[in-house]
């Protein structure tokens, strides 16, 4: 069976700010890449109505997941509604479960928006109960029982939502990808003027590539890096399971003074 990384994120453009670098590299390294946005992206709009917005971004997303060379999962809930419930922990239980992977990288458990929080929260338990039989998913899949790694992503700005900087467990040297990570980031046309007017990124793409640059200083080795800490293996794989570092060793550090 082919060895699969599942991506699980909030919004359309989440995966390609702080995670694209990592996918890229694993499917070079020959792994199946998976990316799912649970959320349709449809308040990202200052004049668009939702609908309109959400069918632009579905057609970016898409577009994006081409240029990772990903299996994009259409999405199962709007912006701001992301909730820690059943129904959506049902379906994404679903997701984790036909996939299959033996990687989910997600949101931070800490971030600065609670979409992205919940989106963490839901992507932990949807991966937790993946072999309980008893936990019946929508639709109904079978359980299935390998070892999955789960590791969280840099919160948004390299900062918990208290402003305190946060560091890496693991550094991925995405300096190889950049450009590529970039072309994938820039498919998300329509949020340059969105986050312009609602967040101050003047530039987006000179924002996530400013915000890699920051990480990779934290490694004080690469140029431009993402940041990963790994979520505790308890439930879900053996303490030393370590797939990311394993399949990406020549581009990843483990940072020194992580406690």
């Amino acid at each position: 069976m082919s060895q699969t990384a599942l991506a699980l994120f909030a919004h359309p453009d989440d995966i390609e700010l702080v995670a694209a670098g990592t996918l890229l590299l694993l499917g070079r390294a020959g792994w199946e890449i998976h990316v799912m946005n649970l959320s349709c992206g449809n308040l990202g709009s200052m004049t668009q109505c939702a609908a309109e917005t959400a069918q632009t971004r579905r057609l970016e997303a898409q577009n994006a997941a081409q240029i990772l060379s990903a299996t994009w999962h259409p999405p199962i809930a709007s912006d701001l509604e992301i909730f820690y419930e059943r129904d959506l922990l049902r379906q994404l239980a679903a997701i984790v479960r036909q996939v299959q992977p033996q990687i989910v990288l997600t949101h931070s458990p800490m971030d600065y928006m609670e979409d992205h929080v919940n989106t963490a929260r839901l992507a932990v338990t949807a991966t937790f109960a993946r072999g309980m039989p008893n936990f019946i998913t929508q639709p109904q899949v079978p359980p299935i029982a390998d070892e999955v790694a789960l590791y969280h992503a840099q919160p948004h700005l390299n900062r918990d939502p208290l402003g305190q900087i946060v560091q890496p467990e693991l550094f991925v040297d995405v300096s190889c990808v950049l450009n590529l990570k970039r072309e994938a980031l820039a498919a998300h046309k329509s949020q340059k003027e969105w986050l312009d007017q609602t967040q101050g990124m003047d530039s987006y793409l000179q924002t996530m590539q400013d915000l890699m640059h920051e990480v990779g200083e934290m490694s004080k080795r690469f140029e431009y890096a993402e940041g990963w800490r790994r979520h505790l293996y308890a439930g879900f794989c053996k303490p030393n399971y370590d797939p990311l570092s394993e399949v990406l060793a020549n581009s990843v550090l483990c940072n020194p003074s992580y406690i």
